[in-house]
């Protein structure tokens, strides 16, 4: 049986609409009711998929009283399209952040390290790569992981942010509560540890389902703690599908046609060697077409999964053809092992993979707490 692919709802309800509807530039008629209220905190959970937690959302007390529903992520359903969209309100095409790995000047960037390969030189400008001002230009204040605040991904999709660093749980609640009690009229909250426990164990194991129960109590603190007027919305940038490195697949059959890959395993760029792209191309389909959509270059950007727009810059920054993950596979890089050993993994166009929740309350805390 055929199977569709999910295409991001970039003229509806997806994450990338969420900022601009929450700082009142554009109208969303799509966010749950409580997202109306004066002050409002949005809490980026990396990597709950929406059916993660509905399979789950009765055993999760404050996560399951939450109004709201599902939404769609960026394409590809990858951390770093994810955040920048979110924080941008732009495409994937538009910001040009389409990847975890992509090309840039003829060297595979990655994006979350902000690395070239060793020899390759100094990293690209920031925010030459990523030229759309986060949060509408407006100095959010945004509450991440402290070792964060000096990266180049940090600068590419949250620059002239007001960055507050978070060590411990405890503190990411106690430095959203100060904010908020402030004056603070939008604050973005950032956590991610369900996509390193997912990544780690998988979404099968027990420590997946512990790590949500912990972003559980994570979730009533940080209600507690907010006054009334102000707003808990929270949502995620990409789902996840249980891969293990048992069922990582090889890219021999393809090696002679490709000079460099990029993307990630579950949405894998593969550059093709000068004047064999129409080859690459066909013996891709052939070799894998039963397990994932198969796009060309111009497939992808001209059908709009990346959203409308895109620079001839930004669009070689994506290999000239694409796999994209159906089937619970992943397409190995050669050049990063240790990509072969998460368990969990995401990039692709399966409801698993680009459903993300859209939930939000009512703080129910004092205003002088």
């Amino acid at each position: 049986m055929r199977v569709d692919p999910v295409r991001p709802d970039y003229a509806g309800a997806w994450v990338g609409g969420l900022v601009p509807a929450l700082l009142g530039a554009t109208p969303a008629d799509w966010l749950p009711p409580p997202a109306a209220a004066a002050r409002v905190v949005l809490l980026v959970l990396d990597g709950l998929g929406w059916t993660a937690l509905a399979d789950r959302r009765h055993a999760l007390p404050e996560l399951g009283a939450l109004q709201g529903g599902a939404i769609t992520a960026a394409a590809p359903t990858t951390t770093a399209a994810g955040l920048t969209s979110i924080a941008t309100g732009f495409v994937p095409a538009e910001h040009g952040v389409v990847g975890y790995r992509m090309r840039v000047a003829g060297q595979v960037l990655n994006v979350l390290r902000w690395q070239v390969p060793k020899g390759g030189g100094k990293p690209p400008d920031p925010a030459r790569v990523q030229p759309v001002p986060p949060f509408l230009g407006k100095p959010v204040p945004v509450v991440t992981r402290a070792e964060f605040r000096d990266t180049g991904f940090t600068t590419a999709h949250l620059r002239d942010s007001r960055f507050v660093g978070w060590q411990t749980t405890s503190s990411l609640v106690e430095h959203v509560r100060r904010l908020v009690v402030a004056g603070g009229r939008f604050v973005y909250a950032y956590y991610d540890g369900l996509d390193k426990v997912a990544h780690a164990y998988g979404l099968a194991s027990g420590f997946f389902d512990a790590e949500l129960a912990e972003v559980d109590r994570m979730i009533g603190l940080l209600l507690d703690r907010l006054p009334e007027d102000c707003a808990l919305v929270v949502t995620a940038d990409h789902g996840q599908v249980d891969v293990g490195p048992e069922r990582m697949l090889s890219l021999a059959e393809l090696a002679p046609l490709v000079q460099a890959y990029s993307g990630e395993s579950r949405f894998r760029s593969l550059h093709a060697r000068p004047g064999a792209a129409d080859d690459l191309l066909d013996v891709a389909r052939a070799c894998f077409g039963e397990l994932a959509w198969v796009f060309s270059r111009d497939e992808l950007f001209d059908d709009g999964w990346l959203g409308e727009g895109g620079s001839t810059e930004v669009r070689h920054r994506v290999g000239d053809v694409v796999l994209a993950a159906h089937a619970p596979v992943g397409f190995a890089d050669p050049d990063q092992p240790k990509e072969s050993e998460l368990v969990s993994q995401h990039g692709s166009l399966t409801p698993d993979e680009v459903f993300v929740p859209l939930l939000a309350a009512h703080g129910r805390g004092s205003a002088r707490r």
